[in-house]
């Protein structure tokens, strides 16, 4: 069986077999659930105990039967095919009722794992979308609401919100399954027919622009290239410049062939360096964030990862993003645009339920002679007995 289901098959049946049990899981929300059965039938006991349920008024005896049946018959109004049946289905799921806040906390971990999943395809969806349309405003609202979702996130499981790299990176930053545009190869190359031709025109991009901002790993080179004659004060032409691309092996190895120099450097360049630079800058911009979102994603489906870890190294992916958003910034003369506020969950944890549900397990006091739904063995003295059905 999956873990995941296991254990919201487990808190559901400690909540049917012991009501009281949802005192202890306020912090739980029915979105948490995958199932739809399982969200519909949570929703349903905590408004029965919300109204104030008969169940929840018995003390130290059997639970009565209604407990079950009006919470089946609550969530089949939102669900279809939930029976009774599977109602004690779930009650034989559970172990022990009295360690429903740990299934708790299995299922919210899952949560947490598809949460940050779903708000990495989305952050995806606009990168690429963008990347269509010549934009970046997709792509950043994006990462501002999967960021704000993370640091969410971090204060429901109480950790500390901190960009932690993981070991290995499951995705490097320069790879990108999707091969690069003619369009965005053009505007490249004309940014560097420009810088070649006028060298004055480094002074328009060097602050800003970066060699990683070009797709094409040639460009980049070239345009390194570009940026230490202008460091060092030496002269700019296709003399100066071949001469630099050879010192740096760029001819050896092949990086750059003598017909794409020539295409470069043979032209007349009357372009603005400044909105050519921000054109790449922008492209720059939805591939970063359409790798970084991959990344969260590759991360998010690595069941292996704690919470805590999990919303780390995600903060940490988003990192190169947030470096080429200030630059885009600073090139473009925008304010920063600041995530929207997030307004506090109503079903937000209190920090002691938290804690008792990060907590191990351990067994809470029963009363004495309570039994489960119709007849059953005796329990070994290992397992305390617990509240039933009447």
């Amino acid at each position: 069986m999956n873990p995941l289901q296991g254990a919201e098959q487990a808190v559901l049946g400690a909540v049917l077999l012991d009501p009281g049990q949802l005192a202890h899981l306020g912090w739980l929300a029915p979105e948490h659930f995958d199932r739809p059965a399982h969200r519909a039938l949570f929703a349903a006991l905590r408004k029965l105990r919300s109204d104030g349920h008969p169940a929840l008024a018995t003390e130290g005896g059997a639970i009565p039967l209604s407990w079950v049946t009006d919470a089946v018959e609550a969530a089949g109004r939102h669900v279809r095919g939930l029976t009774a049946v599977y109602a004690h289905t779930l009650i034989s799921a559970c172990p022990r009722p009295e360690h429903a806040p740990v299934y708790g906390r299995m299922v919210l971990e899952g949560a947490i794992h598809r949460t940050i999943a779903q708000h990495a395809i989305r952050l995806h969806q606009a990168a690429r979308s963008d990347a269509l349309q010549g934009q970046v405003e997709g792509a950043l609202r994006r990462a501002d609401v999967l960021s704000g979702v993370l640091s969410d996130l971090a204060q429901r499981w109480e950790t500390e919100p901190r960009p932690v790299p993981p070991v290995p990176t499951p995705i490097t930053a320069s790879a990108d399954p999707s091969p690069v545009s003619a369009e965005v190869c053009e505007d490249e190359q004309f940014l560097l027919t420009v810088l070649a031709d006028r060298p004055t025109a480094m002074d328009e991009v060097v602050g800003w622009l970066r060699p990683g901002d070009f797709a094409a790993p040639a460009h980049g080179q070239l345009y390194q290239c570009l940026g230490a004659l202008h460091h060092r004060g030496e002269p700019i032409d296709h003399i100066t410049l071949l001469w630099e691309a050879q010192r740096r092996g760029l001819l050896a190895d092949g990086a750059l062939t003598a017909d794409h120099f020539a295409a470069i450097c043979d032209v007349v360049g009357a372009g603005d360096a400044g909105w050519l630079g921000e054109q790449v800058l922008r492209s720059s911009i939805t591939r970063t964030a359409a790798t970084a979102a991959r990344q969260v994603r590759a991360l998010a489906e690595n069941e292996a990862l704690s919470p805590g870890r999990l919303i780390n190294h995600a903060l940490h992916a988003l990192g190169p993003l947030d470096e080429v958003r200030t630059r885009w910034q600073n090139a473009t003369g925008r304010s920063p645009a600041h995530p929207p506020a997030r307004a506090p969950a109503p079903d937000g944890p209190p920090p002691t339920r938290m804690r008792a549900a990060l907590a191990r397990s351990a067994p809470l006091p029963t009363p004495p002679g309570s039994n489960r739904l119709g007849p059953a063995p005796a329990p070994a003295a290992s397992r305390p007995p617990s509240r039933g059905h009447g």
